[in-house]
């Protein structure tokens, strides 16, 4: 699962009392903001095993702190308190919370046992990794199906709506491309997370821009 995460984020985003959308995408993948930021740290780690599972060759051994239940827990409450304080919206906060802990609840979905209930045994998690034929159109169905319903309950209000929506619309494609058909490598290094980290902040600045020129139709 990579794009389909921030599928959650264009429901949330149509709700009366919802953060930005931004703020919403940032939050579906802040779990993997963090797996990243830590891998480059040295304090959570992954390597490269071909054939690992058939849609990639990530195994993600070492992961307590942020691909855990109670660790995506502690993640979800810290960023609900910060939209609490910023927004002083219990809706915006609990959305915001939501938005956090659907990471770990899609990556159920489709990682092999690797997740965890605490960074500790029983390993879990369904495997649709290994099932790309369902995989890969349940991710495509998601991330585009919740965009349609977030342009369905917006309107536009900005000339350049369009253009937001189809930059948006191709990037998230293109991405999901590369991750599912580029190039692989057992060669773990600063640029795997990298790369990773600069994804998800380009492809959220998208959504702040897509916001931009749009309105919730209940406004």
């Amino acid at each position: 699962m990579f794009v389909g995460h921030f599928a959650p984020a264009f429901i949330a985003a149509t709700a009366r009392k919802a953060p930005p959308l931004g703020v919403l995408m940032v939050g579906t993948q802040l779990i993997d903001f963090g797996f990243f930021t830590f891998a480059l740290l040295g304090i959570e780690h992954f390597r490269m095993v071909p054939g690992i599972t058939a849609s990639n060759w990530l195994d993600l051994y070492d992961m307590p702190y942020t691909h855990s239940l109670f660790g995506t827990g502690v993640w979800s409450a810290g960023f609900a308190a910060l939209v609490w304080l910023i927004w002083r919206s219990a809706a915006a906060a609990l959305l915001a919370a939501a938005a956090v802990l659907s990471h770990w609840l899609l990556d159920l979905l489709v990682h092999r046992p690797d997740l965890t209930l605490a960074g500790s045994p029983p390993l879990l998690g369904l495997g649709l990794w290994d099932l790309p034929l369902v995989e890969k159109p349940l991710e495509l169905a998601l991330i585009y199906g919740a965009l349609a319903f977030y342009v369905w309950r917006t309107r536009p209000v900005s000339p350049r709506a369009g253009w937001a929506l189809g930059v948006l619309a191709v990037v998230l494609a293109l991405v999901q491309s590369i991750d599912w058909f580029g190039a692989r490598t057992t060669v773990v290094d600063a640029s795997l997370p990298l790369t990773a980290l600069f994804a998800y902040v380009l492809i959220s600045a998208l959504g702040v821009w897509l916001q931009s020129t749009r309105q919730n139709r209940s406004s």
